[in-house]
């Protein structure tokens, strides 16, 4: 992942989506060698010089003041999420990326995990490792844990290398784009993160439809959702979720999934929640002693 390659294609990208009409300029010519608008249209909107939009859209983005940013942004159409990806690459440019941190959780959040014994909820970091979960995540992600072959789960990888991901996720072709959009948001913020780079060159280099959804350069935030399963146990399962970034620690993020009360959801997680309870009885009477 070069930095201002990224820059460059993240710009080139959303600019190529904005046509002139959608931001009130005429469309000059009969025929336009780029699609969307042409760099010196941008500068245009955002006020500045085309040699100075040109210098940024090359990948120079660690001079470029939050009011230059926020019209770029503007001028592009950018939503809260492209926005938000725009000013995590100036700041990696300018060396102000997060810092990855290797160790689990703190302590208080693993209690505040394990106070949660009706819903599932996780924590995860920014390269969609399952860093900690509660008693019903670890129950609802059972199969992944089960044909993972290395400690810690990392759900971007399962998606695309494991056959198995397309029955537990009840959408694939939906679930591995905001995947990747979200790989893409924390790429953006941990531009330095070796684990991150490696990553994201094995999936390239193992799957097409990861290499295919990366060029995208789609981004998204992860506040809140539904996420859709076909667990092996109990079926069909429709989660509303919502999460949140660790106090003191933005690497990592906490997610919990509730279901509507009185869906046949609600009644899936109940059915987990006792499926869960046996595997783990099962699991105490076969260990040795």
């Amino acid at each position: 992942m070069d930095r201002q390659r990224e820059i460059r294609d993240f710009l080139v990208s959303r600019r190529g989506r904005v046509s002139p009409r959608q931001v009130g300029l005429p469309a000059l010519g009969a025929r336009r060698r780029v699609p969307g608008l042409r760099r010196e249209e941008v500068a245009l909107l955002a006020g500045v010089s085309v040699d100075y939009y040109v210098r940024l859209e090359r990948g120079h983005l660690a001079g470029a003041s939050d009011s230059v940013l926020d019209a770029v942004a503007d001028a592009l159409q950018l939503d809260a999420a492209e926005r938000s990806h725009l000013f995590d690459l100036a700041r990696a440019s300018r060396g102000g990326g997060l810092v990855a941190r290797e160790e689990g959780v703190p302590e208080g959040v693993q209690r505040v995990l394990d106070a949660l014994t009706a819903v599932p909820a996780f924590v995860w970091n920014r390269r969609l490792d399952l860093v900690a979960a509660n008693h019903l995540g670890y129950a609802l992600y059972a199969p992944v844990l089960a044909e993972a072959s290395a400690r810690p789960v990392n759900i971007a990888r399962f998606k695309f290398l494991d056959p198995a991901a397309r029955s537990f996720f009840y959408d694939w072709e939906t679930s591995i784009r905001n995947t990747v959009a979200l790989l893409r948001t924390g790429a953006g913020m941990m531009s330095d993160d070796q684990g991150m780079k490696d990553l994201v060159q094995e999936l390239s280099e193992a799957s097409e439809p990861f290499a295919r959804c990366w060029r995208d350069h789609d981004v998204r935030l992860h506040w809140s959702g539904v996420k859709e399963y076909q667990h092996p146990a109990v079926g069909r399962l429709s989660l509303p979720f919502e999460t949140l970034t660790l106090p003191g620690r933005p690497d990592l993020m906490l997610s919990v999934l509730t279901p509507d009360p009185g869906s046949a959801s609600a009644e899936g997680v109940r059915q987990l929640a006792d499926w869960a309870d046996a595997q783990h009885a099962l699991s105490a009477r076969v260990e040795p002693s």
